[in-house]
């Protein structure tokens, strides 16, 4: 899974560096196997955010961007990445930017599935765990643009230097959501909208059965490796 993940993240055309950082040595040596550069990184990191910068440090060249996106992402498509960097790039006010879909109905109430709205200049207002925005009537509004958010984001890298030293906020601790932090310090965030093809099931099987052909090394401790993907 790592593998594929790496690969499709070779694939972007914004990139210039791809790296794993993980905390654990059985990965790291996953990853070394098949070519990737591998950085070591802490047990103290508290999120996927903490672990980028860590790994930052370490690095010898310098980056204006860092990319990170979780190790168990193997579909992800190129362009998602490259949308989030552009995304960036083209928001000089910002410091960070992710990407959203659409959002299935049957996901509404799903805490597992993250929420976001944005304004009218694509700018992020808010991440939850619950449906947002959330109508007098409790139920999905079937004409809404439910926005899903995806599990990758892009920072700039000084920024991403000082995120470690800002405090826990009252709304990141409740959610439980790392990106929280950003805006509630006050700083601003591009959204990135791409709208993906929604999976049937004969999909999904059809995808299983690709990757259980592709020689995918499995392992426990999977979710907690973060890749780290940098751009001048």
């Amino acid at each position: 899974m790592i593998q594929r993940t790496w690969e499709r993240a070779k694939l972007a055309t914004t990139l210039d560096h791809v790296v794993v950082a993980t905390d654990d040595a059985k990965i790291a040596e996953c990853c070394r196997g098949f070519g990737a550069d591998v950085i070591m990184t802490s047990e103290s990191c508290r999120n996927g955010t903490e672990r980028c910068n860590e790994a930052l440090q370490k690095l010898e060249k310098k980056y204006d961007i860092v990319v990170n996106i979780q190790g168990d992402e193997p579909l992800i498509e190129p362009d998602i990445i490259d949308g989030v960097v552009k995304a960036l790039q083209a928001a000089p006010d910002a410091v960070f930017s992710t990407a959203v879909t659409s959002l299935k109905s049957e996901d509404a109430f799903d805490p597992n599935r993250v929420k976001c709205v944005v304004d009218n200049r694509g700018y992020a207002i808010y991440f939850s765990r619950g449906l947002i925005p959330y109508n007098k009537s409790g139920k999905v509004n079937p004409q809404f643009p439910y926005l899903l958010h995806l599990g990758i984001q892009s920072y700039d890298s000084k920024f991403l230097r000082i995120y470690p030293e800002l405090p826990p906020t009252p709304l990141q601790l409740e959610e439980d959501l790392e990106q929280l932090k950003v805006l509630e310090n006050g700083y601003k965030m591009k959204v990135s909208v791409k709208f993906l093809p929604f999976f049937t099931t004969l999909t999904v099987i059809f995808f299983s059965n690709f990757l259980l052909k592709s020689d995918i090394s499995m392992f426990y401790g999977v979710a907690t490796s973060i890749w780290t993907m940098h751009k001048n």
